[in-house]
Order: structure tokens, then C-alpha cells, then sequence
């Protein structure tokens, strides 16, 4: 019963970042009143944004207009559910910090840090956008971690200073590619997005995360190629392999680093 009611709680809040998705995405506030249809503009019931459940018994429809709904929706939200219900259950195995307050404040960190890069992949995946109003957010959350970690002693101020410089390296890495290609093949928003990664992955894994981001990248981008999906000279969003990339290095990246070199 409880990893039921925590895979529910987990989608009350999947349903809240569909509104984040689609307000910061257009230029709108996520706490700017009540969720309405994106077509006709009116209200959307409660009884109609139960999360899952309303989707399918309106048939992916909106109630008023019959305009159809993304399977976006009803996808974030089971995803969320599904990260809650992994916090829960096996995340405190990688939150090994002890006392207070860190013994609850690294688990609800990692846990609100997950919301912001599954925010960022599906908004960039969708609609080829970082909303700043979401990477400024998840890069004040990363430096306060950093910091708050340093001045209790429960890390080094040399890890502090080698995740800022690997931030910082990865941004002008970023923007050098945003420069020189102007902007058409690479994004703005990525070059935002480099200093939160680097705070978060500190060293070697903000390497191994960049690496693992890019070459997920380049694989599907042949794939689309190969089916046609996609033509030479067509560009695809980094956004969401760089998330997938920070995932596996925050969660196998010192063992994928130590792998590496023992094969050299």
C-alpha cells in the first residue's frame, strides 16, 4: 500500500510538470491559474486532469473540443510515478550521507534534481527548448548543494572547485559549438544547461556523462537517417541525451571511468 500511495503521489506531481512542460516552453508562467485546453481555451475540469485515468477515459480527447491530447501526458506522469516509486524503494542506496539534516535534505535534492532533467528532456524532445525558467532553477539548486555540502564538511572544497571548472569548461566547450556552427546546429540552451551538469556530475564524470550524451546522440541520429525520419543537414534536440548521459554518469560513471582506463 505504501509504494502504491507513493507511485500516486509520483503522479499528482508528473501531472504538475506537464504544466511546467507546456508553459515554459510558451512563455507562460507554471503557476499562471488553472490548466485549460490549448485549442479552445476552456477550463479543464478537475474531474477531467485526474492523472493516467482522465486520459483514458476521455480517449486522449479534450472534453470540450475533442482536440486530441499528447500521449505526452499521461507518459510523464507514469514516468514520475515510476521515479518515485525507485526513490522509495532503491534510491537511498546512492543517498549515503548520515545525520541530520543531510539524512533527508540529499534524498529530497536528488529527487526534485530528477523532476528538473525529466522536464528538461521531454520540453526539448517536444519542442526543441530548455526553458531558462527551468535550468536557472536546477543550477541555483546544484551550487547550493555544492556549497551547503562543503561548508558542513561533508566534502571537499577541491571537489567543490573541480565541479565549478568542469561546469565552466563544459559551457565554453558548448558555446564554442553554438558559435561556430550559429546557432543552427547546436542550441543556446545546452550552453545554459553545462554548468548545472558540471556541478552535479563534478570530475571525471561530467566527461563520461558528455561522452555517453553525445554518442546516444550520434546513434540516433544514423537510426533516423537510416529510416528516412531524418535528412543531412536536419538537426536533432542534445537536450534529452544529455539527461540520459548525466543519469548513467551519476549513477555508473566512476566504474564506466575506472573501465576506461583499465582498457588503455
Amino acid at each position: 500500500m505504501i509504494i502504491v500511495f507513493v507511485f500516486i503521489f509520483g503522479l499528482v506531481f508528473g501531472s504538475f510538470l506537464n504544466v511546467v512542460i507546456y508553459r515554459t516552453t510558451h512563455g507562460t508562467s507554471p503557476l499562471s491559474g488553472r490548466s485549460v485546453c490549448p485549442k479552445c481555451k476552456m477550463i479543464i475540469s478537475w474531474k477531467h486532469n485526474i492523472p493516467l485515468i482522465s486520459f483514458f477515459l476521455l480517449q486522449g480527447k479534450c472534453a470540450n473540443c475533442k482536440t486530441k491530447i499528447s500521449w505526452q501526458y499521461p507518459v510523464v506522469e507514469f514516468m514520475t510515478g515510476i521515479m518515485f516509486v525507485w526513490w522509495f524503494l532503491m534510491g537511498r542506496s546512492f543517498f549515503l550521507l548520515f545525520g541530520e539534516p543531510w539524512s533527508v535534505l540529499q534524498p529530497v535534492f536528488w529527487l526534485v534534481v530528477g523532476m528538473l532533467l525529466l522536464v528538461i528532456f521531454i520540453a526539448d524532445l517536444r519542442f526543441g527548448l530548455i526553458p531558462d525558467q527551468v535550468s536557472l532553477p536546477l543550477f541555483i539548486l546544484a551550487l547550493g548543494y555544492r556549497l551547503g555540502l562543503v561548508t558542513s564538511q561533508q566534502m571537499q572544497s577541491s571537489d567543490l572547485v573541480n565541479a565549478v571548472i568542469s561546469g565552466l569548461v563544459l559551457m565554453l566547450f558548448f558555446y564554442s559549438l553554438w558559435y561556430f556552427t550559429k546557432g543552427r546546429g547546436f542550441g543556446f540552451g545546452d550552453v545554459k544547461l553545462a554548468p548545472s551538469l558540471g556541478l552535479l556530475l563534478g570530475w571525471p564524470r561530467t566527461l563520461v556523462g558528455v561522452f555517453i550524451g553525445f554518442l546516444l546522440g550520434a546513434v540516433v541520429a544514423v537510426v533516423l537517417l537510416i529510416l528516412g525520419r531524418k535528412r543531412f543537414g536536419q538537426t536533432i534536440p542534445l537536450g534529452p541525451f544529455l539527461v540520459l548521459g548525466t543519469v548513467a554518469a551519476l549513477l555508473w560513471g566512476q566504474q564506466l571511468w575506472s573501465w576506461y582506463f583499465g582498457l588503455l
